[in-house]
């Protein structure tokens, strides 16, 4: 995912004021890199500058009531809780500040989210564990096994009672 200029620093400003919170992560995702907390999304930078505020349900309505905000839609369907927040309304970095706190107040009531199960695999090969590990290319297919000649015995006759 390439970046530019504009996403960068509206990244650094977010990371300045997330800080070394230990459950933060970062992650690429919906055209921008996303911050998480607790694995639930808090706030994206997108290269235009927009950030993706989640907000919850129960917050939508402020949300929507302040400058800058439009609700999220992804897929013609309208993302409740989830508002895109245009460049002007963040020049200020106390407006930044603003909504992050708004975010971290409402993402920060949920429960931590479980790390996803990995998937076995339906053969009866090990399954892979790691994310690079599935990721891998395909390896050439093996030499089909030697032929193996057909069974000359015949099994030994069954007895009578």
């Amino acid at each position: 995912m390439k970046s530019n200029e504009t996403m960068d620093h509206l990244a650094e400003r977010v990371r300045t004021l997330v800080g070394d919170h230990p459950g933060i992560t970062e992650k690429y995702m919906f055209g921008g890199l996303t911050f998480l907390l607790n694995g639930h999304i808090l706030v994206g930078c997108k290269k235009d500058g927009q950030i993706l505020i989640s907000v919850g349900k129960e917050n939508a309505a402020a949300a929507a009531a302040r400058p800058g905000a439009t609700a999220m839609v992804h897929n013609n369907r309208e993302m409740t809780g989830f508002f895109w927040v245009e460049p002007d309304a963040l020049e200020d970095d106390d407006d930044l500040k603003g909504w992050v706190d708004f975010a971290f107040k409402a993402v920060g009531s949920k429960p931590p989210k479980d790390a996803k199960p990995v998937k076995k695999a339906p053969s009866k090969k090990t399954p892979a564990t790691t994310v690079a590990a599935k990721k891998a290319p395909a390896k050439a297919p093996a030499k089909p096994p030697a032929a193996k000649k057909a069974a000359t015995r015949k099994a030994p006759p069954r007895k009578k009672t």
